[in-house]
């Protein structure tokens, strides 16, 4: 299916099966790119786990409005390499993580 391959830019929701946290973090891994992931979770020790292993470069936990002019803006993978940003970030590859409520 292209919606678990392709970079989707618009208000798209896929939703797919799993059966634990490791084979949800292989299928979200499982991608050419890696802009930006979410997830919902009440667990705090997972929201680390989950949001570590994400191989991306935002990751939203209990909340989808992540993205914000003074946060670094990039991804990885085929969604591009560096950030937007004064300084050194453009040369790292940092995550950055929005966290709502838990």
């Amino acid at each position: 299916m292209g919606v678990c391959g392709d970079e989707i830019l618009g208000p798209v929701a896929s939703m797919l099966r799993f059966k634990d946290e490791d084979e949800a973090i292989a299928l979200a891994n499982n991608t050419r790119t890696g802009l930006a992931a979410y997830f919902y979770t009440t667990n705090i020790s997972r929201a680390f786990r989950v949001m570590e292993a994400l191989e991306c470069g935002v990751v939203g936990i209990n909340e989808s409005l992540v993205f914000s002019q003074v946060a670094p803006f990039g991804g990885i993978k085929e969604s591009g390499m560096g950030r937007e940003g004064p300084g050194v970030e453009e040369y790292l590859e940092p995550k950055y993580v929005c966290f709502g409520d838990l």
